[in-house]
């Protein structure tokens, strides 16, 4: 399998070449080039592999996992000194207890242990190989233009663009080591790195709000890192093995694995920012909108649903299935709520990327063959959705110098292929027939099977909140703005290649989801469950694709020949006569305004934080407490 580890290493080799590379021309070509080559082997790899099960690599590991060993004691020594030199003292104390046990774990007891397989490749691997493989790379392509403008617009701000695209590049590395390592402790070392990266992405201005988010994030994660750590030094101690695969065998077979695999799951919520975690991606807004994109949505968040997908057959009726399914309810109805409140773009989409990806670990912590083909499905339609709105806001910012939601009226009339990529993206996250409203509807069905009324209760809630910021968002950008001009020739060619990409990548899912399902997603759940069904014919998926094309194809006939009338708006009062402003009763001239609604009182961040990580940590407390009880004969 040469062309995985070319993969796993030509990133981390072009992240080293592009820290040495000062000119925007060099820099251009070589990260175009690299994400050409990146796509096209990440394809490769899939085609060469497709429908072969599990293909383990043979590969020693034994100078390999020194290796691994040394970077992560350089990398607790670096992030102990900067936690001590900016008075983050938690951020070195976290650093510290990881790295001791990591270390201590490997010297003693996993020196003896020997891992037979540690990568491999399977169907959700190959998956997750495209995601980041395609969308990771197009968002580096996207960077180039981003970068140069936000350096343009914040000339106070250190040109630090090696370091960026470094990290980056670092970063997509350390991502396909996660999704096909199965030797669980070198999965730790790539997430780890992932986690060093998103700090130093999300602190790259270095100011001082930005150091205290990604200390944040840094801190968070840490603490997920050594629920993980804690969780292969019992697996290992008690069980003489650190695969995975061999982890998911021996759970199956009937031994009990409750407090390792809730360690596990409680480190993929942290991953995925889940509640009461939820403010270190909020924070991470803060960082450029590419890293938002690539850490924050479409990819490193996915690592923690990635792992608690795996763990799924495990899941269930038990301590650690209902970690995973009501701390990820909870998160999607809460998260949902608190989205309604905001007005800042990116925000929105933080909390619906929070949303998101409780509702995918909840169908994974159910556990049952529907419930992870939903999660699956929820996964992919997320990760190529959300990319193309994130870059999209980032664009509409650079150019109207706003990610106000409010200053998007008549975005159609300044940037109409703009406005088209970012309706594409909307409507494809909660319309019909699009993915998303499929894989939520059979995440609902397999909810209603299980009997738990809290998931009833919390998707339905859930997606009807979902609903409603979604359609104001919408509707400020298809309002109609007199004497608006188009602004849309400042983009950069590199920013519309790669918004068109991934716009034309959304319409591709939805018109192919069936195929998916069937080609891709059922074999994964065949190997991963002895017996399943999914509720969802292929005729109903097929019906559904059919539905998509007549939304595509339809508006192409109605407005062919079609003779606009072009008439003034009615305003409620007398027109002054530029469509812009109105005679009031009291005889004044009054400028239009477009406002929505917030509700801030009803779901404003101040009223649902503290309750929603209370409860959430409630919750936490109260599985890993009822585990415990079990594993001591109590109960």
């Amino acid at each position: 399998m040469d062309m995985l580890f070319f993969l796993l290493l030509f990133p981390a080799v072009i992240g080293l070449l592009l820290l040495l590379i000062r000119g925007d021309k060099a820099r251009g070509l070589m990260v175009v080039i690299s994400a050409a080559v990146m796509i096209i082997v990440s394809v490769a790899i899939v085609i060469e592999n497709y429908g072969s099960g599990t293909i383990y690599i043979d590969i020693e590991g034994g100078q390999i996992g020194t290796a691994m060993l040394i970077i992560e004691a350089a990398l607790a020594a670096g992030l102990f000194c900067l936690g001590i030199k900016y008075k983050k003292y938690l951020a070195s104390v976290l650093a510290v207890i990881q790295a001791v046990l990591i270390i201590w774990f490997e010297l003693g007891t996993g020196h003896d242990i020997h891992a037979v397989n540690n990568l491999y490749i399977d169907g959700l691997s190959m998956i997750m190989i495209l995601i980041v493989g395609v969308i990771g790379s197009l968002i580096t392509i996207y960077s180039l233009g981003y970068m140069k403008d936000f350096h343009e617009h914040h000339s106070d701000q250190k040109d630090r663009r090696p370091w960026f695209f470094f990290l980056m590049f670092i970063f997509l590395s350390a991502m396909f080591g996660i999704v096909t390592s199965n030797n669980l402790i070198w999965m730790l070392f790539f997430w780890e790195v992932t986690t060093v990266c998103s700090f130093l992405l999300i602190g790259y201005t270095r100011t001082e709000e930005a150091r205290n988010n990604s200390f944040r994030a840094l801190i968070m994660n840490l603490v997920g890192g050594i629920a993980f750590t804690t969780a292969i030094i019992i697996v290992g101690t008690d069980h003489g093995t650190v695969e995975l695969d061999q982890m998911i065998a021996l759970g199956i077979s009937g031994t009990d694995l409750a407090l390792p695999v809730a360690l596990l799951v409680m480190a993929g919520i942290i991953k995925a920012a889940q509640m009461p975690f939820q403010s270190w991606l909020l924070g991470a807004m803060a960082a450029p909108t590419p890293t938002s994109a690539l850490l924050h949505s479409s990819t490193m968040v996915k690592a923690g649903v990635f792992l608690v997908i795996k763990l799924s057959p495990l899941l269930g009726t038990n301590g650690p299935g209902y970690l995973a399914m009501m701390v990820g309810g909870a998160t999607f109805i809460l998260a949902s709520m608190m989205a309604v409140s905001q007005s800042n773009a990116k925000r929105v989409l933080a909390y619906s990327t929070i949303a998101n990806l409780g509702l995918i670990i909840a169908c994974a912590g159910v556990g049952t063959y529907a419930a992870v083909w939903a999660a699956i499905m929820l996964l992919i339609f997320h990760a190529v959705t959300k990319s193309l709105l994130f870059l999209s806001v980032g664009t509409a910012e650079h150019n109207i110098g706003s990610r106000d939601i409010e200053d998007m009226d008549g975005l159609f009339n300044r940037m109409p292929v703009l406005a088209t990529f970012m309706i594409i993206g909307i409507v494809g996250m909660f319309l019909a027939p699009f993915g998303m409203l499929i894989s939520k509807w059979a995440a609902m069905i397999e909810f209603v099977d299980s009997g738990n009324l809290a998931l009833i209760v919390c998707i339905c809630f859930g997606s009807a909140v979902t609903a409603f910021y979604w359609v104001k968002w919408l509707g400020k950008m298809v309002a109609i703005v007199a004497g608006e001009e188009n602004i849309e020739q400042k983009v950069h060619r590199t920013e519309w290649t790669v918004l068109g990409s991934l716009a034309a990548l959304v319409v591709t899912v939805c018109l192919f989801f069936p195929l998916i399902s069937s080609d891709a997603i059922i074999p994964i759940l065949n190997n991963m469950f002895a017996t399943g069904t999914l509720d969802m014919t292929t005729g109903n998926l097929y019906l559904m694709t059919a539905m998509l094309a007549l939304v595509l194809i339809l508006p192409l006939f109605l407005l062919k020949g079609t003779k606009r009338r072009i008439v003034p708006l009615y305003m409620c009062g007398v027109n002054t006569g530029d469509d812009r402003s109105f005679i009031s009763m009291k005889n004044d001239a009054v400028d239009v305004s477009l406002r929505n609604w917030y509700l801030e009182d009803w779901f404003g961040e101040r009223k649902l934080t503290n309750p929603s990580v209370v409860l959430t940590t409630s919750i936490i407390l109260i599985v890993f407490a009822y585990i415990g009880l079990v594993a001591g004969g109590v109960l």
